[in-house]
């Protein structure tokens, strides 16, 4: 059978009259006819019990008739689809992410562009930036949401946008204030604090940009840190200065994890600023992708202590 048969079908049950389904499909009576019946045939049962006043469907073609309207209508959708799937608006999208992005940039830009494109199956995966470049390198997702090399090198194959700049603010243990280990400035933390307390922090090999920005904080200061413990989940380590261990220099949209026993406070002077932004491959025309791009160069962080960087809406150009 073929598509025509199933619309000859259709045609005939809707209208139970040869004649009319005929001029309907802009056939004439006899080769309906004989459609219909080598239908029959290959089905190995009538559809249709005819007499010469009426046309009735018989029980086997009125159960036959809901799946073939179903069919159809999946037929008829498939050029929409096709259009939607080659402009974006339908498919898939693999995007990794950071954990300090689920703070800021990420639930607004996910939040558009799902409202955009309803249609598109978004699968969200949690990796350092070190495990989402190596991925995209590999062929494997579409888009990440990152933390730059600090020396704003990508490989060559990858393109990058920036998002968002937040200031880094201090998690301190709530007992360090309690107990007066730690003594505020006007509500913020001087230097000498930061120098003298011990550090919690991501390891190096997996956020290197990160684990330099804050050492290069305590360096600026004529100090070094001691770094009492690392940990590769922001909840992770706030919850290891929950209890106690250590404090942490922290992206300042993580005033949004409440945690017992943390208090976030500004840095007294000379807070150094974190960049996330997106990266993907240069060849990738997934066509969800670009959608993605035009959504996250409109899309600010929703946290206020966010300050979003909007760059001109030209093709981006390799960082270098």
């Amino acid at each position: 059978m073929d598509i025509r048969q199933l619309r000859h079908f259709a045609a005939v049950a809707e209208t139970l009259h040869f004649g009319r389904a005929a001029e309907l499909l802009g056939m004439t009576q006899p080769p309906l006819s004989q459609s219909i019946q080598a239908l029959e045939r290959e089905l190995g049962a009538p559809l249709f019990a005819r007499t010469k006043r009426s046309v009735a469907l018989t029980p086997f073609g009125a159960a036959w008739l809901a799946p073939v309207k179903a069919a159809l209508a999946g037929v008829d959708a498939l050029p929409d689809l096709a259009r939607r799937l080659r402009q974006g608006e339908a498919g898939r999208l693999e995007l990794s992410f950071i954990s300090t992005a689920d703070y800021s940039i990420l639930p607004s830009l996910v939040r558009r562009y799902a409202a955009l494109y309803p249609d598109v199956e978004i699968t969200l995966v949690e990796a350092t930036s070190d495990v989402q470049i190596a991925a995209l390198l590999d062929g494997r997702g579409h888009a990440g949401v990152i933390i730059p090399p600090a020396d704003s090198a990508l490989p060559a194959p990858l393109a990058y946008r920036r998002l968002v700049s937040e200031p880094l603010i201090a998690a301190l243990p709530e007992t360090w204030l309690e107990t007066g280990r730690i003594r505020l400035e006007a509500g913020r933390l001087p230097p000498a604090a930061v120098i003298a307390s011990p550090l919690i922090v991501f390891p190096r090999r997996v956020a290197p940009a990160f684990y330099d920005l804050v050492l290069d904080y305590y360096t600026a200061r004529g100090g070094h840190a001691h770094v009492a413990q690392e940990a590769i989940q922001m909840q992770t380590i706030i919850s290891l200065v929950s209890a106690g261990m250590g404090m942490a220099l922290v992206p300042a949209s993580l005033r949004h994890l409440a945690r017992t026993g943390v208090r976030y406070v500004d840095l007294q002077e000379g807070a150094p600023a974190l960049e996330t932004g997106l990266v993907w491959r240069r060849d990738d025309t997934e066509p969800t992708l670009a959608r993605l791009i035009e959504v996250a160069i409109q899309t600010p962080a929703d946290r206020d202590a966010v300050r979003p960087v909007l760059p001109p809406p030209a093709t981006p150009a390799r960082r270098s």
